[in-house]
């Protein structure tokens, strides 16, 4: 009887109080895990090819301009979707502000079939989150970069370091500023404490962050693993803002 009483309780619940997606609000399927539909699934706009074999950035000339924006010490940088188009920043827009935490494992799904460079699948030893700062996660409850980490680690078979990276500062939300203003933004804004010189020294570690548009902060965010020992820093994220002059 308990559990034809539990039974009874679910289906109700499913009929009072249905699941939906939590980027479109559509009633999601039996079939459908998760918190996110399919169709949002289906929707995410990939970035198109060819890509820079290093940026992954779309790249019709000789030379990537993308591939400026980042330091020699940064191997590679991929990113599952653009956040322009289709239904990458509405999924974004759940995880990040929504509370939809239990998002990250669709987005980390789709961060997980990103092609690689063969050197980085063979080094790369961890997933560094991008740091919040203690105020905003509070605020939101959990660092939504390292919601995603953790979902992509077991995909990866990697661990997850959230003890060599920390904000030395809180910073304002990057999302109106130019790029100029994003650097000094997140100047110094990043430190590896000196605990985890010793796991980082020689490693190639890959940052986790949910966008990426100029890359100032995973660059500030490298800058400081790089400081501290780190031989090689590689980036994904779930999304990528267009640059300037992508068509």
């Amino acid at each position: 009887m308990t559990g034809a009483l539990a039974g009874a309780c679910a289906a109700l619940g499913e009929l009072l109080l249905p699941a939906v997606c939590c980027a479109c609000a559509r009633t999601l399927d039996e079939s459908e895990p998760g918190i996110v539909c399919g169709r949002c699934l289906a929707r995410v706009a990939p970035l198109a090819a060819p890509r820079c074999p290093r940026c992954g950035h779309p790249n019709l000339r000789p030379e990537c301009r993308w591939c400026a924006l980042l330091p020699p010490y940064v191997r590679a940088a991929r990113s599952a979707c653009w956040v322009h188009r289709g239904s990458g920043l509405a999924l974004i827009h759940a995880l990040k502000y929504g509370g939809w935490h239990a998002a990250a494992p669709a987005l980390a799904d789709r961060m997980a079939r990103l092609d690689w460079p063969a050197d980085v699948v063979a080094e790369r030893a961890a997933l560094v989150p991008v740091p919040l700062a203690p105020d905003r996660e509070r605020e939101r409850g959990y660092n939504q970069s390292e919601r995603l980490a953790r979902a992509l680690a077991p995909r990866w078979g990697l661990p997850v370091w959230t003890h060599v990276l920390a904000r030395t500062r809180a910073t304002a939300t990057q999302t109106q500023l130019t790029p100029e203003q994003r650097l000094m933004n997140v100047s110094d804004a990043f430190r590896a404490p000196e605990t985890a010189r010793g796991a980082l020294r020689r490693s190639h570690v890959v940052l986790v962050d949910d966008v990426v548009t100029t890359a100032a902060t995973l660059n500030a965010c490298a800058a400081a693993l790089h400081a501290a020992g780190a031989r090689v820093i590689s980036y994904v994220t779930f999304g990528r803002a267009p640059a300037v002059g992508d068509r």
